[in-house]
């Protein structure tokens, strides 16, 4: 293989000689070790390597002499998330040692190939450069933890490795105390508790899905143990304003907990109900409105706040709930 500085420059690898027969997406990888899986996957389901002047597909073999090419936009083979100075995402709180954002609704936490664009990763890499060796992957930029995509509200950034594994910790101790406001269709109990252990959809890679029975398949499903307490903030017109706590913290959990109980989110496309009133929104009703940990450094308790996004204070107005 050529060295690196030519890979950033052409895209062209060659395959050595002592890899006599090697899969297509092993030696992108080899060539290209700091691109996740997924975003290689996805490069050669867009053909975009080629092998000898013909598009790569999943599954093929190279030989030695083979010439490996990738066709498509140079930034996508940057090692790091491109700086975006033009994405506008508010401090909520700052010091030398952590920060937190709040998320506005259709901006991604990070991605995981430099392609990935209007994320908290490529605003991070735009306004604190330094924070892009901080994390578990290079994509991350100081992240602690994510919120789904159409999923407002606070996000908990360290500014160093310290930091960052001891933030880390508390999130596995299930120290730090994570409230969410959802508004759901029906009467929701006064308080309630949803401890339904979650696994992928197979019949869909997009969602998850809440195990509300013992699972009586022969083949075993992987499973994660998943806890939501809720509490009834007010109701009005066959709708529920409820705060959410998730003690765990599994992809989706929240939105698959209250739609698995019969109170799916408002204007949630993946998990809600077809053809519900969405009153407007072109995103689900869920904000992380608060945030409680320790401080990495003093150990004093931080508590922070968000308030409701301007869209979804209006449909509580037009609602006309108040509590």
């Amino acid at each position: 293989m050529t060295d690196q500085a030519p890979f950033a420059k052409t895209g062209s690898w060659s395959v050595p000689e002592e890899l006599r027969e090697v899969r297509l997406d092993f030696f992108a990888h080899r060539c290209l070790p700091h691109l996740s899986r997924r975003a290689l996957q996805s490069a050669i389901r867009e053909k975009l390597f080629w092998i000898n002047d013909k598009a790569g597909r999943k599954g093929d073999k190279l030989t030695a002499g083979d010439q490996l090419v990738f066709k498509g936009p140079a930034h996508w083979l940057m090692p790091q998330p491109l700086a975006d100075p033009e994405l506008q995402v508010p401090i909520v709180y700052e010091d030398a040692t952590i920060m937190v954002l709040d998320k506005p609704a259709g901006v991604a936490t990070h991605g995981f190939s430099a392609r990935d664009a209007l994320t908290l990763a490529n605003f991070l890499m735009a306004q604190r450069p330094e924070l892009s060796t901080v994390g578990k992957s290079r994509w991350e930029s100081g992240l602690v933890h994510r919120l789904d995509r159409e999923t407002s509200g606070l996000v908990l950034v360290a500014k160093s490795r310290a930091a960052f594994d001891s933030l880390r910790l508390q999130f596995s101790r299930r120290e730090i105390k994570k409230i969410y406001w959802a508004l759901v269709w029906g009467n929701a109990e006064a308080e309630g508790v949803i401890d339904y252990p979650l696994a992928h959809d197979s019949r869909d890679p997009r969602r998850m899905r809440a195990l509300m029975a013992p699972n009586t398949r022969r083949k075993a499903v992987r499973r994660w143990p998943a806890l939501t307490r809720f509490r009834k903030l007010c109701r009005r017109r066959g709708l529920s304003l409820l705060e959410v706590e998730m003690e765990s913290g599994v992809t989706h959990q929240i939105r698959v907990h209250l739609a698995a109980v019969g109170h799916p989110i408002v204007a949630d496309a993946l998990y809600g109900a077809p053809g519900a009133e969405t009153f407007g929104l072109d995103r689900h009703f869920l904000h992380a409105r608060s945030l409680q940990f320790r401080h990495p450094e003093t150990d004093r308790v931080i508590k922070v706040e968000a308030e409701l996004p301007a869209q979804l204070k209006e449909v509580l107005k037009r609602l006309k709930m108040t509590f």
